[in-house]
């Protein structure tokens, strides 16, 4: 699974880093903005059945690959 969301998010960065550093800021580098943070939230419901509204989540909740990767096993392990 942790490999599926790397090559997503590299995918919608265009960036390999976040296969390299899990720790890379995603929008303090501007890997993300509000566009590829919008379709990042679709692909997390599309791949992996995990709903996260926009409005549950805040920018630094999900602002490094770990976060991204942390936060979906937390929803899917319940």
């Amino acid at each position: 699974m942790e490999e599926k969301v790397l090559k997503m998010l590299a995918e919608l960065c265009e960036d390999d880093i976040v296969m390299e550093n899990r720790e890379v800021e995603l929008f303090g580098s501007g890997l993300v903005d509000s566009l590829v943070f919008a379709e990042l939230l679709f692909e997390i419901e599309d791949k992996f059945k995990v709903i996260i509204a926009p409005s549950e989540v805040e920018r630094g909740d999900m602002d490094t690959p770990q976060k991204i990767i942390d936060l979906i096993k937390a929803r899917t392990a319940g």
